[in-house]
């Protein structure tokens, strides 16, 4: 399986539940499991997270972590238009778009290998949601996407803070 970040789980691990100053055991798994391709982060959401600043944009433009992490697959586009269209609304306007930001291809990357890819995201199911405010698990879920939370990841991958690189 492979698990795809979205920008917002490294920006809120990084600043709400595990620091990379205080918890750099962890960012070295997601390194190595990086390096395994377990964990990849589509170009479109490390952008997202480079656009910004502090020691998780830091972290992320050293290129061996670059390297180790980015997702080296290009998005199709007809599969992301059809995620806006189907997953979001067809008729979305330019404030609706720019609300939606990149998920659209967070979720498209994760179609192009159905039963083989899993979303990773902070965001919480809100199916009450339309258009613009839909959530990354509802439309993955359309789209028979799986989606989980770094939590579920962390037991998934079993990190543990015994684990070492060595100790496969």
């Amino acid at each position: 399986m492979l698990y795809l970040l979205d920008a917002d789980t490294l920006i809120r691990a990084d600043r709400d539940a595990y620091p990379i100053n205080r918890f750099p055991l962890l960012w070295e798994w997601l390194l190595f499991q990086g390096h395994e391709r377990r964990v990849k982060i589509p170009v479109e959401q490390y952008e997202e997270i480079v656009a910004g600043r502090g020691d998780l944009v830091e972290w992320l433009c050293i290129p061996e972590h670059r390297k180790a992490l980015m997702l080296e697959d290009e998005v199709d586009i007809m599969t992301v238009q059809l995620v806006l269209s189907e997953g979001y609304a067809p008729d979305l306007n330019e404030v609706e778009i720019d609300r939606i930001g990149r998920d659209p291809f967070l979720v498209a990357h994760g179609m192009a290998a159905p039963g083989e890819r899993t979303v990773v995201t902070f965001e919480v199911a809100a199916p009450s949601k339309q258009r613009a405010n839909r959530k990354v698990p509802d439309v993955c879920a359309l789209f028979g996407v799986p989606c989980i939370n770094i939590f579920e990841l962390i037991r998934s991958l079993n990190f543990s803070m015994n684990w070492r690189p060595d100790a496969r």
